[in-house]
């Protein structure tokens, strides 16, 4: 039974809203999902022991509460940069947007600093182990889509074209009797351009050679219900510790004596908060009966830190149930739809049913070859998840806050302006195109990405082959939706990424001895030769077009120098057409003969797609 909250000023005239709506307590899933860093030192197996000294050589260095990147590097053992990366990963999940750190220039971090109790419970949550990814409920349904990792990759990748050829070629004659004629002629003729990542799928051994065969298994996020019911499993173990680390010691009363404040009881707010956000609770002290209606003009009311923690535990305890129930409604429902219909009901479902709160993100999951568009009027000011897309063009032409791609695989995805953070994660042969504050980049493959960001992109996990470059587009509102979001044009650090560990000690997954020490690969630029624009179609048909007309990111000169060379021969050959007399028949052998060319380049670019498919389904 849930406590109920007391008012004990006069009844006002209205009834009040917090008493009757009892609000649920819910977790603050952005520490969880975009504040984990796998820093070493940053990982406590007893969080409280460890904690509890560096908070107080933390707040012997302090001015006014605050310490920068100098006193956390010193507290932490960690290094400048990984300190200042502290700094602007707490600063991009920190839950009040007035925060001196939140607002702060970046010249001014170090300066400005961050307050001890956020930092304290921003270390804190780096135990936090997260939920297992699930897994398909038909698995089948997918398995054309998302080939998993196999015994070849990561030495096939790295063989030259020649090298590639001849095994391809070789495995191809060892496995004939397996396939058919046709694959076996398409594989072979295909040698020197095809994927060998996809070659896998043909194999069809006996005994250990079996392990060389593709998975058809594949990561999907766990549901929105089922993180949260997990994030409140973990404060619900932990809160008597957090409290602990905000609480003071009550002087002549004994060590397990503490009270809490109202100034460090708001400081929970980092990882709990009630009701919805936009609703009638303004702060996280206004719903408890401690500290309601609190006159800033007295002096602050101490309370028994025991007294916080029972009620915090029911809150929690209260709101897991609440989950539980839901949870239960939806497995024991009915489901006619197959795997993939149920994604597309989940992707519908979240566009355009998006409630008038920003507590939970617009999830948008399971795309597949096709393109979307959202704009302002869908997604603004709202947090993005893009989940198992395929094969797609997803446009988010809009200013969020927070955007996570997650397991998407040869797709482009264009997000609009991201004020706080992006992550990508498990992703395969993805182009993002992102303008953004920060970003970080986990467990990906075989990605691009196009970047105009204010920090250093944060690249760990498991990555192979991934390449970054400047930002190349633009859509008419993109500077508007820039600045709504805070986002610098003048600063973009796209090439200074930050490599950490090879291996995220946050995820839930076993890894092998010593795989922690190795550093995650990092990723190289694209070859200014190759970099070109990306032009997004006008999706704003109808309305008033915004002021940006062109790419507000400027390019570096070796980019820059490219793109006026490629224009200059363009214009050329304009000139050259014009200048050129043509009669009727030889105009339209000409234009056949560019629509020609048009679909060599197109067929080009999907050929091994499209190899793919058909081998994989005859081998089968």
């Amino acid at each position: 039974m849930t406590e109920e909250v007391i008012d004990q000023s006069p009844p006002p005239p209205d009834p009040d809203p917090i008493q009757n709506s009892n609000p649920l307590i819910h977790p603050r899933r952005v520490p969880f999902e975009h504040g984990l860093l796998p820093i070493p030192n940053l990982l406590f197996a007893d969080p409280i022991q460890t904690l509890a000294p560096i908070k107080q050589k933390l707040a012997s260095s302090a001015t006014n509460n605050r310490v920068g990147s100098p006193a956390i590097s010193d507290a932490l053992s960690i290094s400048s940069d990984h300190a200042r990366l502290v700094l602007e990963t707490l600063a991009s999940v920190l839950h009040s947007e007035t925060d001196p750190l939140v607002v702060a220039k970046p010249e001014e971090v170090d300066s400005i600093g961050a307050d001890v109790r956020d930092l304290v419970l921003f270390m804190y949550v780096q135990s936090y182990k997260k939920l297992m990814p699930r897994t398909h409920k038909d698995s089948a349904a997918v398995a054309d889509v998302w080939p998993s990792a196999s015994a070849f990759d990561g030495y096939l990748s790295a063989l030259s074209p020649i090298q590639a050829s001849s095994l391809c070629s070789l495995i191809a004659k060892i496995h004939l009797p397996h396939i058919s004629p046709i694959s076996s002629n398409i594989l072979q003729s295909n040698a020197s351009t095809s994927n060998l990542i996809y070659l896998s799928l043909l194999v069809k051994c006996e005994g250990d050679e079996s392990s060389l065969v593709r998975s058809n298994s594949r990561r999907f996020m766990p549901s929105p219900a089922d993180e949260e019911a997990h994030q409140l499993s973990y404060l619900q173990k932990h809160i008597a510790n957090i409290i602990s680390l905000l609480a003071d010691p009550v002087e002549g009363q004994g060590h397990e004596s503490s009270v809490l404040s109202l100034e460090s009881f708001e400081h929970i707010g980092f990882l709990l908060h009630f009701g919805d956000k936009g609703s009638d609770v303004p702060s996280l002290s206004q719903a408890t009966p401690f500290f309601k209606n609190s006159n800033p003009d007295i002096p602050a009311v101490l309370v028994p830190a025991s007294e916080v923690h029972d009620w915090l535990l029911k809150k929690i305890a209260s709101a897991m149930e609440s989950i539980s129930d839901r949870i239960s409604g939806k497995e024991n429902g009915p489901s006619n739809a197959s795997g993939q219909e149920a994604a597309t009901v989940v992707t519908c479902e979240a566009l355009n049913k998006v409630p008038s709160n920003d507590r939970g993100p617009c999830i948008i999951e399971g795309v597949s070859k096709t393109s979307l568009f959202k704009q302002a009027s869908d997604l603004k000011g709202r947090s993005v998840k893009v989940a198992n897309c395929h094969d797609s063009v997803i446009y988010l032409l809009a200013p969020l806050r927070y955007a996570t791609v997650y397991g998407c695989s040869d797709s482009t995805i264009v997000l609009g302006a991201a004020g706080k953070a992006v992550r990508v994660e498990h992703c395969e042969r993805v182009h993002v195109i992102a303008a953004t504050k920060r970003i970080c980049i986990a467990n990906c493959r075989e990605c691009v990405f196009y970047l105009g960001v204010n920090h250093r992109p944060l690249i760990v996990g498991d990555n192979h082959k991934l390449q970054v470059a400047p930002y190349n587009t633009f859509y008419s509102h993109l500077e508007e939706h820039m600045t709504e979001v805070g986002i610098v044009p003048t600063i973009n650090r796209w090439n200074e990424s930050l490599a950490l560990g090879a291996v995220d000690p946050h995820d839930s997954l076993s890894h092998p001895t010593g795989a922690s020490d190795k550093q995650s690969e990092s990723a190289s630029c694209v070859d200014p030769n190759q970099f070109t624009n990306f032009l997004i179609p006008n999706w704003f048909v109808g309305e008033a077009l915004g002021s940006t007309k062109d790419n507000p990111f400027p390019l570096p000169d070796a980019y820059m120098a490219v793109q006026q060379t490629s224009l200059k021969n363009l214009e050329e050959t304009r000139q050259s057409l014009r200048e050129t007399p043509l009669e009727d028949n030889r105009k339209r052998e000409l234009t056949t003969a560019f629509h020609m060319h048009f679909k060599d380049w197109l067929y080009g670019i999907f050929i091994e797609s499209i190899t793919f498919y058909f081998i994989y389904s005859v081998g089968h």
